[in-house]
Parts: C-alpha cells; sequence; structure tokens
C-alpha cells in the first residue's frame, strides 16, 4: 500500500487520542448538570467524537487547504454575469477601520452618526449612478433587492386600487427573477427573443393588459446584449400602467455610460459585489441596493436612512405604506464600506473606464473566439458573450467537458448551459481587471480545447486529471449525496 502524505487526508484521520491544539486557563464558570439545563433528548450520551490534532497539525492542514482556493486574487475567473473581478485591498483597509468594523448593529443613533453618514453618501451616490431618486441599502443580496422591487410595485398597484395578477419576463432574463417574481405572489409570463438576441416586441405587445403589473429584464440582456429598443420598451409598458424593472446583474457594461432612470425604469437593483466591488457574499450577507423612481419611494422598505434639519442623520421608520422590513440587522454594513470606498476612489472617470475596458475586454475574446465556436447573436456584445459549444458536442465534448478541461490548463470555467435558450452555453465575462496577455492565455487555452475535441475528444471527457479532485460523477452525487465523514471500521 502506498502511503498517503498527510496534507491530504480529513482532519479526522489525522486525529489521534491525546492530543490537542489548544491551551486554556482553567474555567472560572460554575460547572451545572446538563440534565438541568437541556431536555433529555438534547442531550448526547456520549461526547462528539471531535478530531484531536496538534497545534501544528491542524495550522498546516489549514494551510494546505487555503493554498487549493481558486479565486481572483490568485487566478483569472471568467465566471459570465457574476463579474468577478479583482477587489481593491484599499477597500478591505476602509472596512477593517475600527470604527465600522467594531460597531455594534444596536449602537445608538448617536454613536453611529459615522456609518449613517457613509450610508446616506452611498445610497445619494447610487441613486446619481444610476438615475434614481431614491435608494434604499435595505437588501442583503441581489435577489433580496429583486424581490424589494416587486414588492413596491405590488403596494403601488394595490395603492392605487388595482389589483395586477401577472410580470412578464423574457427568456433572456437573469436567472433569479422568476423566483423573486414568484416569491412575491405574482404569476410569471415569459417573452420570447428575437432573432438578433433582444425582446420580441411584437410577443410583448400582445401579452400586455391590465393584468400586467410589471415587466422585468436584465439590461445588458443575459446574452451580452444591450436591448436597443429599450426607450420602445419602456414607453409602451408605461403606456399601460405597467412598471419596468431592471435587474442589475450586468451593470458593470452600462456603468458611466447610460443610467436605468434615463431608460426609462422605475425600479432597478445594484448587485455590489458585481459592479462595485465587493466580495460575493463577504463572508456572510452580500448587498443588493434597490433604487425608485419619486412615485415608489413612499413604498421602500425600513428604516430609511434619513438627515434631519441640523445635519444629523437618523433611522426613519415612520413609513406608513412601506413593505415593512426586510432584515433585522446591518450585517452587510462592510460590504457597503467596501462599496463607497471604491465609488469614491474611482470617481466619474473612473467608473465609466470600468465599463469601457469591460466591453472592449469582453469584444476582443469574442472576436478571438468566434472562429472555433458558434456565437449566440450576431453583433457585438457588451461585458460579456455567449458561444456555443454545439458544434464540439457533435464531436463528443460537451460545455461540461470544456469546463472541466480549462481546469487542467489553470483557468476557472465560464457560466456553461446558461441562459437557457442557447444549446451548450459557455458565457464568458472577462471583466475590466484583466490584460491581454491573460486573455490571450484564456483565449488560446479555448481554442486548443476545440483543437482537441476534433482529434482527442477523450483529454476532455475525462478532465481533470490535475486538480485534487478528479472528476465527480455528479449524477450519484446527486442522487446519494456523503454529507458527513464516518470512520471506517478496521
Amino acid at each position: 500500500m502506498t502511503a498517503r502524505p498527510s496534507y491530504d487526508k480529513l482532519i479526522f484521520e489525522l486525529s489521534s487520542p491525546g492530543r490537542f491544539a489548544y491551551s486554556l486557563p482553567a474555567s472560572d464558570v460554575p460547572v451545572s448538570d446538563v440534565a438541568t439545563l437541556l431536555p433529555a433528548e438534547f442531550v448526547r450520551p456520549e461526547a462528539p467524537e471531535l478530531p484531536e490534532v496538534s497545534e501544528v497539525d491542524v495550522v498546516r492542514h489549514y494551510s494546505r487547504l487555503s493554498q487549493l482556493n481558486y479565486g481572483v486574487d490568485t487566478h483569472f475567473y471568467p465566471l459570465g454575469s457574476c463579474t468577478m473581478k479583482y477587489n481593491p485591498k484599499v477597500n478591505e483597509d476602509m472596512a477593517r477601520l475600527p470604527g465600522f468594523a467594531r460597531l455594534h448593529p444596536l449602537t445608538s443613533e448617536a454613536g453611529s452618526q459615522g456609518a449613517l453618514a457613509l450610508m446616506h453618501e452611498l445610497a445619494r451616490d447610487l441613486g446619481e449612478i444610476a438615475g434614481m431618486d431614491h435608494v434604499s441599502l435595505q437588501p442583503a443580496a441581489g435577489a433580496q433587492g429583486e424581490l424589494a422591487g416587486v414588492l413596491m410595485i405590488r403596494a403601488y398597484h394595490l395603492s392605487r386600487g388595482e389589483r395586477r395578477h401577472t410580470v412578464l419576463i423574457p427568456d433572456s432574463a437573469h436567472g433569479t427573477n422568476p423566483a423573486s417574481v414568484a416569491l412575491a405572489g405574482f404569476s410569471v409570463v415569459q417573452l420570447r427573443s428575437d432573432d438578433s438576441g433582444e425582446v420580441d416586441l411584437a410577443d410583448l405587445d400582445r401579452h400586455l393588459d391590465e393584468d400586467v403589473a410589471a415587466f422585468m429584464i436584465t439590461q445588458p440582456n443575459t446574452l451580452g446584449l444591450f436591448e436597443s429598443k429599450i426607450h420602445q420598451i419602456t414607453e409602451t409598458c408605461h403606456a399601460r400602467g405597467v412598471q419596468v424593472y431592471m435587474d442589475g446583474a450586468n451593470f458593470n457594461a452600462i456603468l458611466g455610460l447610460t443610467r436605468p432612470g434615463d431608460l426609462g425604469f422605475d425600479v432597478c437593483h445594484f448587485n455590489l459585489h458585481k459592479t462595485f466591488s465587493t466580495p460575493h457574499g463577504g463572508g456572510g450577507p452580500g448587498s443588493g441596493p434597490v433604487g425608485v423612481k419619486a412615485h415608489l419611494a413612499p413604498f421602500l422598505p425600513v428604516p430609511v436612512v434619513v438627515q434631519d434639519e441640523d445635519g444629523g442623520f437618523a433611522l426613519d421608520w415612520n413609513r406608513p405604506q412601506s413593505i415593512g422590513k426586510l432584515q433585522a440587522f446591518w450585517g452587510n454594513f462592510g460590504m457597503l464600506v467596501r462599496a463607497y470606498t471604491y465609488i469614491r476612489t474611482m470617481g466619474p472617470d473612473g467608473l465609466r473606464a470600468v465599463a469601457e475596458n469591460a466591453v472592449l475586454n469582453a469584444n476582443y475574446v469574442l472576436k478571438r473566439l468566434e472562429g472555433d465556436y458558434d456565437r449566440s447573436a450576431p453583433g457585438p456584445c457588451m461585458h460579456e458573450c455567449v458561444l456555443s459549444a454545439r458544434r464540439q458536442k457533435r464531436l463528443g465534448v460537451t460545455a461540461m467537458d470544456i469546463a472541466k478541461r480549462l481546469l487542467d490548463l489553470g483557468f476557472y470555467a465560464p457560466t456553461t448551459y446558461f441562459p437557457l435558450i442557447i444549446e451548450e452555453a459557455l458565457m464568458i465575462e472577462p471583466t475590466e481587471t484583466e490584460s491581454k496577455e491573460t486573455l490571450d492565455a484564456f483565449c488560446d487555452a479555448m481554442i486548443q480545447i476545440a483543437r482537441e475535441a476534433e482529434t482527442n475528444p477523450a483529454l476532455a471527457q475525462e478532465a481533470p486529471v490535475t486538480t485534487p479532485v478528479r472528476r465527480l460523477d455528479q449524477t450519484l452525487a446527486a442522487r446519494q449525496p456523503v454529507l458527513r465523514w464516518t470512520p471506517q471500521v478496521k
């Protein structure tokens, strides 16, 4: 039997009785009988089998695992529509300032004036960037921002005595849109895309009636295309009393170039982790602020950060038409600090350059790969390009195989099989932060895989072979998941 190096083992496999990685002082808390504190069904009959390891084993084990992480600080991450771009470290420095990092969520308004001022200014800046009159920082994720926007639209119609039950969504929409709409109590009607990849206006017109509450569209759409007829769309919707919602998933493409409010949108949400350079999830709650035009402002979630006559800041809970509170605490405040720092350091010219370079990079990738992969739509793209691996599939190599093979070649995979309207879809977003050398290396790898599909498809079909974990049986993992480790009986 070949011995396995210890760093390839689970922490439980490193366990040896009697070892420990801590040194704690004697407890000064009185010992109580657990049976007097908890019901019997919640009391373990025996101690949990936690690993017993030395401090050096703990350090080496988790340091080794950390070196296996894949992220934007170590690799190129072309995950289409999710905008995994480099997060400037000055953002982290600001979020770690003691006055921000150590601020308790229950701190009084008087003791958190700096934080409230930052939130007020961030909401103002986001409103200016998006052309929206008011912005709420309440949502703790983009999908929650979607839900907040749709709930405000519902509240708006009800305030007018209208009960509308339907929301229209294109088949090129961001994937969370139908779920948010359904959660808000609306029925979803899907609209077709035309041959150019944009909304089919005839199909939109056929479905617009007095039962439609909103039209929800991603701009640019998930094919990476700017909806060129957006003014016509918003005007047509408004003429029928329909509110228009913009999913801000792809806002990175239009930052500083155009504003949703100027395009006729009534509501939009922001993904701070995509456009404004905050970590995805941030190790906890993320942030998905939502912006609205003035007529929807009464329905904003509470509380709203306001500035009083004396220049101080407060939380306004007295909003009778509000859709209510979305979360209990400002647990995502660190994300707000990072986004605020990004906006301030970039400035108007820098934010515009973000979009310009993101679009330039995506079109460069599209041009280099269009000879080896099928395009999803004619013409230039915005911040992401969507290709199809249908010709590779005919040779036995699927989009999933291509994604796995990329891992062997040192790259994370693009989004696969989305949008759903494109067969064997590969959604690639290079972002604005990558160099031409990096993009060329990625494109070279994609072209190499296309050549391998013609000459040796097994290379992709068996990939990855160089990663710590080889290709998994995804069907078996889904149907018979192993969610806990159990010791082998000797």
